[in-house]
């Protein structure tokens, strides 16, 4: 009994989120291990929401000793830890949070283990680097790209900050788009669906009969119906739409037939283009496809992929066996859902068989990856996404001076620029200067040259020689004077862990850029260096 209750404790425990990422989600974070690097505001908002969505284990680095000044921007801080270890205190209370996440500490500078111990990284999942200069950051991202470790770097100055994620590769099966057209195949019905619409008479004179039966059948008949009038061709132009919505009220008894409401409202999913979209046929054509045995599961996946769109898919993907909601005799819709269900478990079946083969001809165990590995990927070969991110080291060297630009014209974006070429500025007059620009009010007027001047190198660095910030945000920024604050550190924290959960559990896409809060009008934006 105790042991049944142990196990039913975790999912109630974590019930709203399991509907977000389910089960594999969930395990997925549980197994997870964490690195911070600095336990500010920002690093302990971003660690606070890990450990309380269960993540398996934390280890914080941070070889700082509580002051006074921690006190009123770390909620997770309070009078009885000053004088001692930062660390070891946000650990002692993340514990309380969630006892089931095991935390460790590191009293030691993020900044020395950068330099004198990067193999120390190797045995985290993902390490979020928080309030680091940009030289760390750059031997950090180093480091965890060799290693192939996913880095989440955050930081809050004031009222602006940023979240950027790095890694060489990140490929995500369950990209969960907000909005997708359901896989219904009205373009190209197989030999089961069009046999069970032929076996419903839509011109039925039975009113309960006609108001039910389902838009999927409707549109497969009238489908082949316009189809048969027009030499096998589907309606393409908008004025041949037009006629084919007319076709299908044609039919209708009644005006109050929702099911044929539906059928209209759907009719353009009869004119679907057939085959492959850009993005999957990138991904199917990428280099990658062509596995050896150091692949990974998912590029060995998408190898079958091809080969099962070549051979039993006729240039179809897998069916995802999936229909919505709709006006329907009981007896029709799930008869439909059984027909559909049939068809994607048929197509997971042979790209089932495909991946073996493929597993077995690279020398690696046939059984090595899962059904229910197997099943989650066919039931999303639509959304499949593949996201590579260029190296810190090569986005602050060489951006992509087409996009700089593009982002400097426009009024919002040229914010956010101004914002980033900032925090970068004023990491090099701290590095010259030995502290952040406006700590003393006393040399806030030389401050602010400096950072311009500092700001101008950036520019220059970058290939935007005569560009020009704002004076404003420049002034702006010294008053900063690097203060953590905590609503900003909230957020960015927040942003940092929401990234984490979509790199850990390898669902919804992660940020493919440099985010931007910009706190003063309350904007942000992505910038893809």
């Amino acid at each position: 009994m105790a042991a049944a209750a142990a196990a039913v404790e975790p999912k109630t425990k974590y019930d709203r989120q399991l509907r977000i990422w389910g089960d594999q989600g969930q395990a997925a974070l549980e197994k997870a291990s964490i690195c911070l690097l600095n336990c500010g505001p920002t690093g302990t908002e971003a660690l606070k929401n890990l450990v309380l969505g269960g993540i398996g284990s934390v280890t914080v680095v941070d070889g700082a000793k509580v002051e006074q000044a921690d006190l009123g921007n770390n909620f997770l801080l309070d009078e009885g830890c000053l004088g001692q270890s930062r660390a070891k205190s946000i650990c002692s209370f993340l514990q309380e949070l969630n006892d089931a996440v095991k935390a460790k500490y590191v009293e030691e500078s993020p900044a020395t283990m950068i330099d004198t111990n990067p193999s120390f990284f190797s045995q985290f999942t993902v390490v979020i680097a928080t309030q680091l200069p940009e030289t760390s950051l750059l031997k950090l991202d180093s480091i965890c790209r060799s290693a192939n470790i996913v880095l989440v770097a955050a930081r809050s100055y004031g009222l602006t900050g940023l979240v950027r994620v790095s890694i060489k590769e990140h490929c995500v099966i369950e990209s969960k788009p907000d909005h997708f057209l359901d896989d219904l195949r009205l373009h190209k019905p197989w030999t089961e669906l069009k046999q069970f619409a032929k076996s419903i008479d839509i011109c039925d004179k039975d009113a309960v009969v006609h108001k039910h039966t389902p838009y999927i059948v409707i549109l497969v008949r009238l489908a082949e119906k316009w189809a048969d009038a027009h030499d096998g061709q589907l309606p393409s132009t908008r004025q041949e739409k037009r006629e084919f919505k007319d076709l299908i009220r044609a039919h209708m008894l009644n005006v109050d037939e929702d099911n044929y409401k539906e059928a209209v409202e759907s009719s353009y999913k009869v004119s679907v283009t057939p085959g492959i979209s850009d993005d999957i046929r990138q991904i199917i054509d990428d280099s990658s496809s062509e596995v050896n045995m150091s692949s990974s599961d998912f590029w060995v996946l998408v190898a079958a992929l091809k080969e099962f769109i070549a051979n039993e898919g006729n240039g179809e993907l897998p069916l995802e066996g999936t229909i919505p909601d709709m006006t329907s005799l009981t007896e029709y819709y799930v008869s439909l859902q059984k027909i559909y269900q049939a068809k994607a478990e048929s197509d997971c079946l042979a790209m089932e068989h495909r991946v073996k083969s493929i597993l077995k001809r690279i020398g690696r165990d046939p059984e090595s990856i899962s059904r229910a590995y197997i099943k989650t990927f066919c039931k999303n070969t639509r959304k499949l996404r593949v996201c590579r991110y260029r190296s810190m080291e090569e986005e602050f060297s060489a951006p992509v001076l087409s996009e700089v630009q593009k982002y400097f014209a426009d009024e919002d974006s040229c914010f956010a620029m101004n914002f980033y070429i900032l925090l970068r500025a004023v990491d090099r007059l701290a590095a010259n200067y030995s502290r952040l620009p406006g700590i003393f009010d006393s040399e806030i007027d030389e401050d602010v040259p400096r950072l311009k001047l500092a700001a101008v190198s950036v520019l220059t660095e970058m290939g935007l020689n005569g560009a020009s910030l704002s004076e404003d945000l420049i002034t702006e920024v010294c008053r900063f004077a690097g203060a953590e604050i905590h609503p900003v550190a909230a957020f960015i924290g927040g942003m940092a862990s929401q990234e984490v959960i979509k790199l850990v559990t390898k669902q919804f896409v992660p940020l493919m850029g440099t985010f931007i809060f910009n706190g003063i009008d309350l904007k942000s934006q992505v910038l893809a260096l």
